[in-house]
């Protein structure tokens, strides 16, 4: 049996209504210390990372955790045989732990990132830093923030 054109509007109108239902996922609102330790391992896999090299440039104390300023910088000569190849960013609370990825090559002049974060929460932040001899240096700072940020409620 043929289908009418009334038939095929109906249907194709269905099908438009049911692609625009949200879909909501579901997961914590904040980030535990393991989330924080599995997303480091996931960058770095099962290579130690060492303390030193890396300088993490954050406030303290932090009134709007909506806009935190970060720089990131790495003491590398920055020449072929040796130079930073990526600079990642971490945080503990926030329901992704993996603030950014930076990754950088000889070329880049300076191992320097310098970005604005979101911080949900009073937390420790981590930045590593990976060398073209696949070492891993690491730094941490711990922020104090009055107004948490990542708050949003979904409807």
């Amino acid at each position: 049996m043929p289908t009418t054109r009334r038939q095929f509007l109906s249907l194709a109108g269905g099908v438009t209504a049911a692609g625009m239902i949200p879909i909501v996922t579901l997961r914590p609102l904040h980030a535990t210390p393991a989330m924080l330790n599995t997303a480091i391992r996931n960058v770095v896999g099962e290579a130690p990372i060492r303390t030193g090299r890396v300088k993490l440039d954050i406030p303290p104390l932090v009134e709007n955790g909506n806009t935190v300023p970060v720089t990131v910088s790495v003491a590398s000569p920055m020449t072929a045989d040796d130079h930073v190849k990526s600079i990642h960013i971490f945080n503990e609370k926030n329901p992704q732990p993996n603030i950014g990825n930076f990754y950088l090559g000889p070329s880049s002049g300076r191992a320097q990132v310098a970005t604005r974060i979101r911080l949900a929460d009073t937390q420790k932040v981590v930045a590593i830093a990976r060398l073209s001899d696949d070492t891993f240096w690491q730094v941490a700072a711990d922020v104090v923030v009055t107004l948490a940020a990542c708050t949003e409620e979904m409807n």
